[in-house]
């Protein structure tokens, strides 16, 4: 990643052209001094402010991937949040990217691997950020109410200079965050190539894209929103 301009420019989901996102990009970071604090006020604002919501996770829905929608709506998932984190990055000159992995929460529930059909969360997503002539991971996924629910502890926290993402055993020492498969660094986000990877792995997905019902009407639990 040698060019570092193609990292802070706005994109068709890094939209912070849109002048609320950038907005909000310079009131979060009003009053600090240094990119490290600017960059640790935005984490923390994305990963507690952004509630977490897995179920907007709908590729061929593409609204939901950009920036602007995610911060208007004040919900998102890994993704989605971290487009928003990275589009603020980039609002104030960090140099900003998604990066897609494969992963395995071992800490999700045996219902929602039903409901995928897997336990691996294709296309998982976190910032990296550009400090201090590195690349730090940043993981916003999961606000302080979701991660108490499902037991995602060690929450993931920022210092502003090491990377921050979720850690390989929880606080019993058992398994949490597996990454199982790199799927690469991006300026924006590649989103036909998620699509056709959900096409492919999550049955689920399919089903939605042929307009049947997914879920039993009384289920309200994992319904999209």
């Amino acid at each position: 990643m040698g060019n570092l301009d193609i990292y802070l420019q706005p994109t068709k989901f890094f939209d912070f052209n849109k002048k609320f996102v950038r907005d909000k990009a310079f009131e979060i970071t009003e009053g600090l001094e240094t990119e490290k604090e600017k960059a640790i006020a935005l984490f923390y604002w994305v990963r507690d402010e952004i509630k977490y919501n897995m179920h907007t996770y709908i590729p061929s829905i593409k609204a939901n991937f950009k920036a602007s929608v995610t911060l208007r709506r004040k919900n998102g998932f890994c993704v989605s949040k971290s487009v928003l984190l990275s589009s603020f990055a980039r609002a104030i000159g960090i140099p900003a990217s998604i990066h897609l992995v494969d992963l395995i929460n071992h800490k999700i529930s045996q219902k929602i691997i039903d409901f995928m059909g897997t336990n691996v969360m294709h296309y998982h997503g976190y910032s990296e950020l550009y400090l201090n002539n590195k690349w730090v991971k940043l993981t916003p996924s999961f606000d302080p109410k979701t991660a108490l629910k499902g037991g995602f502890i060690p929450m993931v926290e920022f210092d502003g200079e090491n990377d921050a993402v979720f850690a390989v055993y929880d606080n019993e020492g058992k398994l949490f965050g597996e990454y199982v498969m790199d799927r690469g660094i991006h300026a924006d986000l590649p989103l036909e190539e998620i699509e056709r990877v959900f096409e492919e792995k999550y049955p689920i997905f399919s089903d939605y894209k042929k307009g049947l019902p997914i879920l039993p009407a009384k289920d309200k639990t994992l319904a999209y929103k």
